[in-house]
């Protein structure tokens, strides 16, 4: 037994290093294992013991790695290449790291969100839960114009999406809380010509004139533009209407808050369209009466009239 501690304490041969590597690494083992049994003994979370005992693992290689290069010494006598080779290694390692902490910053210094913010980055919409030094946590939220969307309409979808910070600074962000925190929403239905579009008109106005939140969206705009040297935006409800080959089209366009938009647009649709119903007035595009009579000589096309 004295034989093998002798050998072990003799790190002058490569033979005295390898038993003592070896030592060191049967030692690592046994402090990884009793120790990350002993430390999460008294934990009662699974995740919390799971993530303590590999903190352990890591802890006892790292410990281990540094003994064996102390005991080997492979880069005796030159340090500053060892330190130039670690600091490229870890430049190159880590660039994704260091970008990320680069995006943190700029998101405390340059305002783009905050928590509680509902934005949208590399095609993830919803809320702000947290930003850490590396990570932004959203509590995504669905899309009425994107058919990959998760829920058709702006309703959280259950689903946390982590983002890398450095997406602040190579792609766009769109934050629609932050200032105005009202969208401009816009309800667009086809008349017939053979209906009373003008009448249609009159009730879509009236509709999103009871519905919008205009009063809210101005004061927002107003103590925007005492920041910000813009111009008047307009935010009061109208119609606009467009001729197309078989209908009239006619776009409601109001003011929303930013949360409750999917709300707000099923009020106004359904209010719409029951009285759209109590007028006589059809939602749809003219229809076409065909005829299509056979050829009068063979070899002749079919006559659509």
């Amino acid at each position: 037994m004295e034989a093998l501690l002798d050998a072990v304490r003799d790190t002058g041969s490569v033979g005295s290093r390898l038993i003592t590597s070896g030592a060191l690494l049967v030692g690592a083992v046994i402090v990884a294992i009793a120790g990350g049994r002993l430390l999460t003994i008294r934990v009662q979370d699974t995740h919390n013991r799971y993530f303590l005992r590999k903190a352990v693992h890591y802890l006892a290689v790292v410990v281990l790695l540094v003994a064996l290069a102390v005991l080997w010494r492979p880069f005796a006598g030159r340090l500053g290449l060892v330190v130039g080779l670690l600091a490229a290694g870890l430049a190159l390692a880590m660039q994704e790291v260091i970008g990320a902490f680069a995006g943190w910053i700029s998101i405390l210094t340059g305002g783009q969100y905050r928590v509680g913010d509902r934005i949208q980055m590399c095609d993830v919409r919803g809320d702000v839960l947290d930003i850490t030094p590396l990570r932004t946590r959203i509590l995504e939220s669905g899309s009425a114009v994107d058919p990959d969307a998760w829920i058709r309409g702006r309703q959280y979808t259950g689903r946390v999406v982590s983002l890398s910070n450095r997406f602040v600074l190579t792609t766009p962000v769109y934050n629609s809380s932050t200032i105005i925190d009202h969208l401009w929403e816009e309800l667009t239905l086809p008349i017939g010509y053979q209906h009373d579009w003008h009448l249609a008109e009159r009730i879509m106005r009236e509709e999103a004139e009871s519905i919008s939140a205009t009063s809210q969206a101005q004061q927002a705009i107003a103590q925007m533009r005492h920041r910000y040297p813009v111009s008047e935006a307009e935010v009061d409800p109208r119609v606009f209407v467009k001729a197309t080959p078989h209908c009239v089209e006619l776009s409601a366009r109001f003011v929303v808050p930013v949360r409750s938009a999917r709300q707000v647009r099923d009020q106004v649709t359904r209010r719409v369209l029951d009285r759209f119903t109590e007028a006589g007035l059809r939602v749809g595009p003219t229809a076409q009466e065909v005829t299509i009579r056979p050829p009068t000589e063979p070899g002749q096309p079919l006559n659509i009239e």
